[in-house]
């Protein structure tokens, strides 16, 4: 029974990660520009976000649901222009000075960590995409059953950690043919990538 709640964990995990937003961009540009370490560190960010709202879905924390939809105009507000600086950043960054710097200062994998852990907590919305699939799934999360819950919540973070795993090793397999001026491009096109979801999506959430 428990093994079959990981498993189901597990898949949730990865369903909520497997699409490709502004966090899955910018962890294979940080796999290219840098090297899977970074990569995957930032996907593990993403992890641990996605399980903290995975948490506060199963759970069905209303308070924290109540809060998060009183006041959601000011996450989506903060949301896109953090995701509009991180485009313009992308944008505006030379892969030859990043890799410079980067061979300089050595890793700074917790810093790449932490910074994706909190662009991805500063977009609670996600916590209805968990309540939506927590509700398909027929799972729930229950204080009277701890262990049940806990091996959910180790799913969730298994398969999302798989899911970034998966990803920057496969970008990391091929990154050595990716020359300069591909990077330049590359950066380019994902930071504009970038900053028209951030405004797409914030649009989206207001006028739908």
């Amino acid at each position: 029974m428990e093994l079959e709640l990981i498993w189901k964990g597990f898949i949730i995990g990865i369903a909520v990660s497997v699409p490709l937003g502004p966090i899955g961009m910018l962890c294979i540009q940080r796999t290219v520009n840098k090297n899977w370490r970074s990569g995957m560190s930032s996907g593990l960010g993403a992890a641990t976000s996605d399980t903290i709202y995975a948490i506060i879905a199963g759970f069905s924390m209303t308070m924290i649901i109540d809060f998060i939809t009183a006041h959601s105009i000011y996450f989506e507000i903060s949301g896109a222009i953090i995701l509009i600086l991180l485009g313009l950043h992308i944008f505006n960054s030379n892969p030859s000075q990043e890799l410079q710097k980067f061979k300089k200062k050595g890793s700074t994998y917790l810093q790449d960590y932490l910074f994706t852990l909190l662009l991805t907590v500063s977009n609670p919305m996600a916590v209805f995409v968990f309540i939506a699939v927590f509700a398909g799934s027929g799972l729930a999360l229950k204080l009277s059953a701890p262990i049940k819950s806990l091996m959910i919540i180790t799913g969730v973070f298994g398969g999302a950690s798989s899911w970034w795993f998966v990803l920057t090793g496969l970008v990391n397999l091929f990154r050595h043919k990716i020359n300069l001026h591909m990077l330049w491009w590359a950066n380019k096109i994902v930071g504009i990538m970038i900053i028209v979801f951030a405004v797409a999506s914030f649009i989206y959430l207001r006028f739908d």
